[in-house]
């Protein structure tokens, strides 16, 4: 559709050098075009033109002091895309690539992604070019509290609620909140991710790890394949990748690689039982480096090395977006994987996804495979307003339904613009004609 080309074109015209944005927003026009052609009121509303223009961009500088003294001078982002289901929701990402495309192309992605949780959130994103790596607590809580020192004035529990995201734990939530409180002296759920010790949802750690599995178990149930008994590659070692290690181990499968930025483990016989809680300890504790788990085990290790190599029968790459590149991708095919759940944002590159495409991969896209967090995250919301604590099994419960929807509701809208199982396509409409028509009945123009 040529209208849409043209909207492609002005954003990056707009946008320049923001090429992760550009192509978050060109792989969701690419699917949304029947459905513009069955609402012609989109675009006369020039729905998606406002769509791709965020609601309010905020940059700041972050000066902070290191143990010797030393100031550094970081800058702060905070995206705020789209508010017509709900309050602002993402997460903050604090990591040396962060600057202001990364933090478009994640919030542009979380605006369908919150949509197809069935919850009310609208699209946010945030982080800073900080690098958490190697600093120290009294460092990153220097950094946490001067970051919020600016981020304060645009959040609150009703207008944006951000939460954790790479670089971005329980350690620095709890900074980023307690600098909240102090500065509006109020207790409020401003934050999700938050400990459960105060407001925080249990479940909330595993949500993204565990909701990647559960919606690539209803993608294979819906092939008549199951998960049990299956070979998985997960690439990454960070709370995604170690979660989603855990619910495929509950789950029967046998989980056999893992990675970090340095290079790739092989574990033939599975990382299971006591190697899954050295490799927990090891990266979430020690923070060390996943080579230690082969030294610890005698297992291979692969410098520089990503797991798409090896063979196995389901891929979840779950460390960051793009690493998954047209060569990989074809490895995949190469090694007979039969399905890819993306567990991180936007991991497959345009031409990574038209290898799967081409040989009948099943692909769970990002922006739905990848929601357990942030239907968390809404979870969390509603037991703060509640002043309630849900139980474990209870929010567990909650997160799995959520997830079956999402695949439900990305599968019926492709079979309802007939390609039947094409779940990117169905994920990107499902989403976006519910925003479309939320904006529509707002008088959003």
């Amino acid at each position: 559709m040529m209208a849409l080309d043209r909207v492609y074109d002005q954003v990056v015209d707009r946008n320049p050098g923001e090429e992760e944005f550009h192509q978050a927003v060109k792989e969701v026009l690419e699917s949304i075009e029947p459905a513009m052609e069955k609402h012609p009121e989109f675009a006369d509303a020039r729905i998606v033109e406002q769509l791709v223009e965020p609601e309010r961009q905020i940059i700041f500088r972050v000066p902070w002091k290191d143990d010797n003294g030393e100031v550094h001078v970081n800058r702060g982002f905070r995206v705020q895309f789209n508010s017509a289901i709900g309050p602002y929701k993402g997460g903050i990402r604090f990591h040396p690539s962060v600057y202001i495309g990364i933090i478009k192309f994640l919030g542009f992605e979380q605006i369908f992604k919150n949509a197809l949780t069935g919850l009310a959130m609208g699209g946010g994103k945030g982080g800073s070019d900080f690098d958490p790596k190697g600093k120290s607590d009294d460092e990153i809580m220097r950094f946490c509290k001067s970051f919020m020192n600016e981020l304060y004035r645009h959040i609150g529990p009703d207008t944006d609620v951000p939460a954790g995201d790479i670089g971005v734990g329980g350690r620095e939530v709890g900074y980023m909140f307690g600098q909240y409180k102090k500065l509006v002296n109020r207790f409020e759920g401003v934050f999700t991710g938050k400990s459960p010790e105060w407001g925080g949802s249990l479940v909330r750690p595993e949500a993204t790890g565990y909701g990647l599995v559960y919606f690539t178990q209803e993608m294979l149930k819906s092939a008549n394949e199951d998960l049990k008994g299956k070979e998985v590659l997960i690439s990454g070692s960070g709370n995604v990748a170690l979660h989603a290690l855990e619910k495929c181990n509950e789950l029967g499968a046998k989980v056999v690689t893992l990675s970090d930025s340095d290079g790739t483990i092989y574990d033939p016989d599975g990382i299971s039982g006591e190697k899954k809680d050295y490799v927990f300890e090891l990266k979430q504790v020690r923070r060390g480096r996943i080579r230690e788990y082969a030294e610890e085990y005698d297992v291979e290790y692969e410098d520089g090395c990503t797991p798409w190599e090896f063979d196995a029968d389901i891929a979840l790459p779950s460390a960051t977006q793009n690493e998954i590149e047209e060569e990989d991708a074809q490895k995949l095919v190469d090694n007979d994987i039969i399905a890819v759940g993306e567990g991180a944002n936007m991991p497959s590159t345009p031409a990574a996804t038209e290898i799967y495409r081409q040989n009948d991969i099943m692909v769970g896209p990002a922006k739905a495979a990848n929601a357990g967090g942030v239907s968390v995250s809404g979870l969390e919301m509603a037991q703060n307003s509640q002043r309630e604590s849900w139980s474990f099994d209870k929010v567990d419960k909650r997160l799995q339904g959520i997830m079956q929807n999402i695949h439900q509701t990305c599968y019926e809208t492709s079979k309802k613009y007939d390609d039947e199982g094409n779940l990117h396509l169905g994920a990107n409409i499902a989403g976006f004609v519910k925003v479309a028509k939320a904006m529509l009945d707002q008088g959003i123009i």
